[in-house]
């Protein structure tokens, strides 16, 4: 089977990428609108970008052609939270995707219990095993639906005591879920080591 990229339209070809490009690791984050409101949404397209600085990028769509209210708050108040949930959380984390009016919080209609950022204005969520503090680095627009990958640069790591031994998250405990296509959620599952590969000098 063959199909022509031009031939699909902006909502199919997500569906497509969507189910292809997989697991993807969730961010689940937290804003502030101007009038204080906290706002949660989770968002899949998601890695770091850089080490020193610390710089985390998320790509965020529009609906309708307007900004997501995530989007919209990143822009007027230039900061975000990033917070990394748990498979505890995943109900949690699929209802915060629910669409609501720019004043509504998720945090609230959830019962999430959050803690004020120490370098942003920001909260995080108090049960999220990892958040990271970012204030807004860049903003990169990218095709035809007015797409943005947002930078952020992360000021602040806050991670669960117990989490972070010898310089490294454990990651079986962080318990992280990542998203796959459609309302699909997957878990860690089997981890497989491998010894590392020795590096020739060149």
């Amino acid at each position: 089977m063959q199909l022509p990229a031009d031939s699909l339209s902006a909502e199919a070809t997500y569906r497509l990428l969507s189910g292809v490009v997989v697991p993807r690791p969730i961010a689940w984050i937290t804003t502030l609108t101007e009038t204080g409101t906290v706002n949660l949404a989770p968002f899949s397209c998601f890695t770091f970008v850089s080490n020193k600085p610390p710089l985390l990028g998320v790509n965020i769509g529009r609906k309708r052609g307007t900004r997501k209210d995530t989007g919209a708050n990143i822009h007027a108040m230039r900061e975000f939270v990033v917070n990394i949930g748990h498979s505890g959380q995943l109900n949690a984390i699929h209802e915060s995707s629910v669409e609501h009016a720019p004043d509504v919080s998720e945090v609230e209609l959830l019962g999430l219990a959050t803690l004020p950022g120490v370098t942003v204005r920001t909260p995080y969520l108090a049960e999220a095993p990892v958040a990271m503090e970012c204030k807004l680095e860049r903003v990169i627009e990218f095709g035809e639906t007015g797409a943005e990958f947002i930078v952020g640069q992360v000021t602040m790591f806050h991670i669960r005591d117990g989490l972070y031994r010898d310089g490294k998250v454990q990651t079986k405990e962080l318990d992280p879920v990542a998203r796959i296509g459609g309302p699909n959620y997957a878990t860690l599952g089997e981890i497989v080591t491998l010894r590392a590969v020795q590096q020739t000098q060149k």
